[in-house]
């Protein structure tokens, strides 16, 4: 089975700063990963390296079996969607929901024509599958920052991407808004034609069910990776996290606390 995603030795150096280390990483199909790490562990460096905007060092990224510097990465880009609070900026204040969900379709921001009859019938589809079909005509500028969030889901589908990345999807959302929405990603997993999904985050808190892999990062280095039962251990957390951790769960869901570590497992 040819991995969606392999990151094989990933190093990436800038001026006296080793950024990543040596990064090892595989995702296969119908695997769901959440990658946690503190700031500064290179977690955002690693997203950049694999949507070509930094250039690894020294190392090489495969996606769906082809090789980035060996073929067109702007071609390869395609094939990954992004989901990133970073773009809510990027999207004109009167453009509407439904352009920016076609936008999606030809990878920019801020859409400069309307796209084709069958691209804003598939743009309404995706409002729909995301439940905010009733505000297909509301500008960016009236959306509140969970509708802002299914709208670039739905954009980042338009595309039919192999692989979508949510990078840490849920800053600045109220507890409510970010409830709905992590539901909605459970729900998302479920779907037969649904991309491989990889969640940043920091918090535990936001790994529900559906994800099944774990990597976990610490100063450019992969402290572990693989199966979430067996990586996302409190001696894991703590070792990531360089803080003595302990992990629990309540009602289904796992919480983050200092004190003792012990080996809680998800």
């Amino acid at each position: 089975m040819t991995p969606i995603l392999e990151v094989s030795r990933l190093r990436v150096v800038r001026g006296h700063t080793t950024i990543l280390r040596g990064v090892d990483w595989q995702v296969k199909p119908g695997e769901h990963w959440v990658i946690l790490g503190a700031n500064g562990s290179g977690k955002t460096s690693l997203l950049k390296s694999l949507t070509g905007f930094l250039s690894p060092t020294s190392g090489e990224i495969s996606l769906l079996g082809e090789t980035y510097g060996a073929n067109d990465w702007r071609a390869l880009r395609l094939k990954i969607g992004v989901v990133t609070t970073s773009f809510t900026a990027a999207v004109p204040p009167a453009e509407v929901a439904l352009d920016t969900v076609v936008s999606g379709k030809y990878a920019q921001l801020d859409l400069w024509h309307a796209g084709t009859r069958a691209d804003r019938v598939a743009a309404k589809k995706l409002l729909r599958f995301v439940g905010l079909a009733r505000i297909a005509d509301r500008e960016w500028a009236h959306l509140s920052q969970g509708e802002r969030q299914r709208i670039l889901i739905a954009r980042a589908l338009m595309a039919r991407p192999q692989l979508l990345i949510l990078d840490e999807p849920c800053a600045g959302l109220d507890p409510v808004a970010r409830e709905k929405f992590l539901q909605f990603l459970n729900r998302l997993s479920r779907q037969r034609s649904a991309p491989a999904l990889v969640l940043v985050t920091h918090h535990v808190e936001e790994i529900m069910p559906r994800f099944s892999h774990v990597l976990l990062l610490r100063a450019g280095r992969v402290v572990a990776a693989g199966p979430r039962r067996r990586v996302l251990t409190a001696g894991n957390l703590s070792a990531t996290f360089g803080a003595r951790l302990r992990l629990s769960r309540v009602r289904g869901r796992l919480r983050l606390e200092f004190g003792a570590a012990r080996p809680a497992r998800s």
